[in-house]
């Protein structure tokens, strides 16, 4: 089955990961966007990962979205935007046109109405999910690096609820399955950053979270709409009130960030595209 996407009223960005030129593969991808993360979702090619190479447009953007959030401080208008809003920013510039005034991307998603959704390739992205949740999840824990300790308990932790919801598949006959290449690539990639590049491996804390809570959630109706009887499954419900959750995350980003150089944080914004990419690689499995 071809990978099929979306481009709703909470809309879905398409990324591609900067990698040098190798045998291309379909690909998925899925960002948050907006202040309380809309997502995007559509179909193209990206390379399969291999040695990175410079990007000069991409450090371009990069650069001018830093440079239009930081504006109000070189007009000595304050203490400029927190970096959240420079995150928001970069992925923003990463939307298409139809989908965002900033974007620069050419639309590639069809309609919604040609999602064709299976629940074997469900099953798929959602143990994926949980490996990467509960990487992320075992990361902060941890805390190789001190500040992760302060991303433990936010309450927008997912790998529970997934649990869950894999045991309630699997009372209803389905069996589940491994994770896939996809999931335990992306999962071995933020055991890695962790280690050696915390600021890429916030972005990827960031965006991952952050998408699921918005787009994400439209994509588990639509699905649950097609395949599942509407059931609501525990990945798309939150203890509490979720956007308190969000900003609550947000001020920690914040605070964290405060503390880097410029040059660390234009780092972290330039991990957008790749954090894009792996979590597009997830969710093509839905439709594959």
């Amino acid at each position: 089955m071809a990978p099929a996407a979306a481009s709703a009223s909470a809309s879905i960005a398409a990324i591609a990961q900067h990698h040098a030129p190798a045998a291309p593969r379909a690909f998925v991808s899925v960002a948050a966007a907006g202040r309380n993360g809309g997502l995007s979702v559509s179909v193209g090619v990206r390379p399969v990962p291999g040695i990175s190479v410079v990007n000069s447009q991409r450090k371009r953007m990069v650069a001018a979205a830093a440079a239009t959030e930081m504006a109000p401080a070189a007009r000595g208008e304050g203490g400029g935007k927190p970096f959240v809003d420079e995150m928001r920013a970069v992925a923003m510039r990463l939307h298409t046109k139809d989908q965002a005034r900033e974007g620069e991307k050419e639309p590639q998603a069809p309609p919604v109405a040609r999602w064709e959704p299976t629940v074997e390739g469900y099953l798929r992205f959602l143990v994926d999910s949980k490996l990467v949740f509960q990487t992320l999840e075992d990361i902060v824990d941890r805390a190789a690096v001190p500040w992760y300790a302060d991303f433990r308990n936010t309450g927008l932790e997912r790998s529970e609820p997934l649990k869950k919801d894999l045991e309630w598949f699997t009372e209803q006959g389905h069996t589940i399955p491994e994770p896939t290449a996809a999931g335990t690539a992306y999962a071995s990639y933020l055991e890695e950053l962790s280690e050696k590049d915390p600021q890429a491996f916030i972005c990827h804390f960031y965006n991952v979270y952050f998408a699921h809570t918005a787009g994400g959630r439209m994509i588990g109706k639509k699905v649950a709409e097609k395949i599942l009887n509407k059931k609501e499954l525990e990945f798309y419900k939150w203890e509490g009130t979720l956007s308190q959750l969000l900003q609550n995350v947000r001020t920690t980003l914040n605070q964290v960030a405060s503390s880097w150089s410029r040059e660390e944080k234009d780092h972290c914004l330039e991990e957008t595209e790749k954090s894009f990419a792996y979590s597009g690689d997830l969710l093509r499995q839905i439709f594959t």
